[in-house]
């Protein structure tokens, strides 16, 4: 009470201190503690109000509580009394047991009484009922059959009552309804005959289904009350309860599995489409059903049995229980990727359980997938595995026929450009491109990998490619004469690598999603390549080797005294161009260029192998006159075939020669040779004392001289410019007599 004293004093200072903290509210004092009387008066008397509420509920209280136990007093005494009285009618209650015994044999004489009539009728109420059945009035069957059911099982359940030992008057009583379990059998096989044809029955005869359906739903009504009373009195009837609610659904379930397996009319043996005719039939079969079922039969079942997603669900297990079998047979390639298709693309289409009519009663996206992904997966992997063996025979086989046409008599044809060409890019591609059509029914993944797999078989298919080009040509070596087509059919070769490149292009645009070049993409396009340069260089060996000859004469004195060599070789080499010009971009011009640099280099060669020595300023004029002509001749002719910009560096390069050759003045041979090597930085030491050995007049000081100085002064060559004497070789002197040996037999010989 003190501490609280003091918090009051204090909390009272504070309040008075923030009042007056300035000089002129010293003036309101007193209105302040009038003001301050007033509050304490207000907070006094809701105390005192508050103190008198709680003593008025406490007086209410304990009145209750007196109450309360004057009652409980009361009915102390009254159990008390109801206690003795109990006790007191004990003995009475054991005196009414005969009464009692009376009463329910009186119960049962009642019932006994009340079936008597349906007793002494009860045969001729089955006749009635098996006539009803045979008519199938099916309705009124049953109403009788539960006339007789009730009699039979009332009679059972007062003699149960009566005396539940007593078997022998329970069989009597069975034995005397014995043909009502014959006639509930009988009814039973009409109702699932009817459920069986249910799809024919509703088309039909609706009410006949509708009148199953109230057959089975009255016993499961029976079925329940039974279990009920057995659960109160322990007594069940003979035959209860039926369950003929689930018997109907298993009659349903094994009716649309037996229509779903029923769908195969023929075997693998009497036709290679069995399998696409049956998915066929099974999709036309399924949708007609469930169409029927959403439109007729929903009407016909009570609506709690959810009818449409019930039936769709069966159709769902059953048509996924077949599609197992058939996955576990040994399907071949054709049938899996119809099996696949079916499955994973036309089952949720439109089709068939995604059809319009059907949408708005199922959501097909909550199907599960008819089959598992681990024999999805398996079957994909045969499928595979089958296709890579079948395409590598089929690749085989297009290979040997091409082969058989190289050696045909008569041209290859050529396309609408004029181009030589096979049938081997378009009977491969047209493989290709129908099994990754039938790929990409399947699934997006899938056509991928088909994709790669072809891509992996195309490289594979290309080496053998270009091995039979290798022996095509070693072949034709033997006897240039056969085949006689050889250089049409290598420029077909040389061109079918160009459409197989065009229509690989095509097919990754087509199927592949990925634009990315993959280490695939890369092997084919460098097999390609070397496929394409390999023919383009077989091509001019067949021309050197007719040019072999002539090549020979040149830088020779009957080259010097008026050969036509060069004027043969220029008509042999745009004869051949003339078939060359069928060769697709970009190996025509490659090829063009090729075959310049070949004979240009061929020609130096015949310089540098010293077949012959200018004797004099004469022969070194005509010589150079003559070198400068055919280097014309060489660059009319190359750019009429197109040769490209190197055409001027490297005819040049003979008349550059030449030049060295045709200089007077040889003390002036050091600028004419440095001229050269300026030009084409890549000759070599060798290369200039050849041409001076050529020239003939140079002395042994002056080459000296002038190889030295070369040597002190090396110019470096670009790489970026093709070479032109780096590969050209000077023979030593064994190699000139060799030379020189062949050219006299090649005299001989002509």
């Amino acid at each position: 009470m003190e501490e609280t004293s003091r918090e009051a004093v204090a909390t009272a200072v504070q309040r008075v201190a923030g009042m007056l903290q300035r000089s002129d509210q010293l003036d309101k004092v007193e209105q302040y503690r009038r003001r301050e009387a007033r509050k304490k008066a207000s907070v006094e008397a809701r105390l005192k109000a508050a103190i008198q509420s709680q003593l008025d509920g406490v007086r209410t209280g304990l009145t209750q509580l007196h109450s309360a136990l004057l009652d409980v007093k009361d009915i102390q005494g009254s159990l008390a009394d109801v206690s003795k009285d109990w006790r007191q009618s004990i003995n009475t209650i054991e005196n009414l047991k005969d009464v009692k015994d009376a009463v329910v044999q009186h119960s049962q004489l009642a019932s006994a009484v009340e079936n008597l009539k349906n007793i002494f009728s009860v045969p001729e109420i089955v006749a009635d009922t098996q006539q009803l059945i045979e008519q199938g009035e099916l309705l009124q069957a049953h109403r009788k059959l539960m006339e007789l059911e009730c009699s039979r099982d009332d009679l059972m359940y007062e003699q149960y009552r009566m005396d539940s030992k007593n078997t022998s008057d329970m069989n009597l009583i069975s034995i005397y309804f014995e043909d009502v379990q014959g006639l509930s059998d009988e009814l039973a096989k009409q109702l699932w005959m009817v459920l069986q044809r249910s799809m024919v029955t509703v088309r039909r005869d609706p009410t006949m289904l509708v009148s199953v359906v109230r057959i089975i739903e009255r016993e499961v009504k029976i079925d329940r009350r039974m279990v009920d009373r057995k659960k109160q009195s322990g007594f069940i009837p003979p035959g209860r309860p039926k369950r003929w609610k689930d018997k109907m659904f298993e009659v349903l379930e094994g009716t649309v599995s037996t229509r779903i397996e029923g769908t195969q009319s023929v075997t693998r043996e009497a036709d290679k489409m069995w399998l696409v005719r049956l998915l066929e039939i099974t999709r036309k079969y399924v949708l007609d059903d469930l169409i029927v079922v959403k439109n007729l039969m929903v009407q016909c079942f009570p609506q709690h049995y959810d009818t449409f997603n019930r039936f769709f669900g069966l159709y769902h297990n059953a048509v996924s229980s077949r599609v197992k079998e058939l996955a576990a047979e040994d399907l071949e390639a054709n049938e899996i990727v119809s099996m696949l298709t079916w499955v994973l693309n036309t089952y949720k289409s439109v089709e068939m359980m995604g059809h319009p009519e059907l949408a708005s009663e199922c959501d097909i996206n909550a199907l599960e997938a008819l089959l598992p992904q681990d024999v999805v997966d398996d079957l994909l992997s045969k499928y595979v595995k089958t296709f890579t063996s079948n395409i590598t025979g089929w690749l085989r086989k297009a290979l040997e026929t091409d082969k058989k046409d190289w050696q045909k008599e008569t041209e290859p044809e050529a396309d609408q450009d004029g181009y030589y060409q096979t049938t081997l890019p378009a009977i491969v591609f047209q493989m290709f491109e129908q099994n990754l059509q039938v790929a990409a029914q399947i699934d997006g993944d899938f056509k991928e990998q088909v994709l790669k797999l072809c891509l992996k078989q195309m490289n594979t298919f290309l080496i053998r490619y270009r091995e039979e080009a290798v022996t095509y040509k070693e072949e034709h070596l033997r006897d240039r004469q056969l085949p006689q087509c050889y250089v049409q059919y290598m420029i077909a070769i040389i061109n079918n690598c160009q459409t197989f490149k065009e229509s690989i292009n095509s097919l990754k645009r087509k199927y592949s999603q990925s634009s990315e070049p993959t280490d695939s993409d890369a092997a084919i396009e460098r097999t390609l390549s070397e496929v394409a340069k390999e023919g383009c260089q077989f091509l001019l060996d067949e021309v050197f080797l007719d040019l072999e000859h002539h090549l020979y004469e040149l830088m020779t004195r009957k080259w010097l005294t008026g050969s036509h060599a060069v004027d043969t070789i220029c008509v042999t080499v745009e004869d051949y161009f003339n078939d060359f010009n069928k060769i697709k971009k970009p190996f025509n011009q490659e090829m063009t260029s090729e075959a310049l640099r070949r004979v240009v280099v061929e020609y130096i060669k015949a310089v540098m192998q010293k077949r012959i020595t200018f004797k004099n300023a004469d022969e070194r004029r005509e010589g150079a006159d003559r070198m400068i002509k055919e280097a014309d001749q060489f660059k009319f002719l190359f750019r009429k075939l197109a040769a490209g910009e190197d055409t001027d560096r490297l005819c040049g390069a003979i008349a550059a020669i030449a030049e060295v050759f045709k200089l007077t003045d040889p003390t002036l041979l050091f600028l004419e040779v440095t001229t050269l090597v300026s030009k084409y930085p890549d000759i070599r030491e060798e290369h200039i004392q050849a041409l001076l050995a050529v020239r003939g007049d140079a002395s042994r000081e002056m080459r000296q001289m002038i190889i030295g100085t070369l040597s002190e002064n090396k110019v470096t060559y670009s790489a970026v410019t093709q070479p032109i004497f780096k590969d050209i070789a000077v023979p030593t002197i064994t190699n000139t007599m060799t030379s020189m040996t062949s050219m006299a037999t090649a005299k001989l010989l002509k």
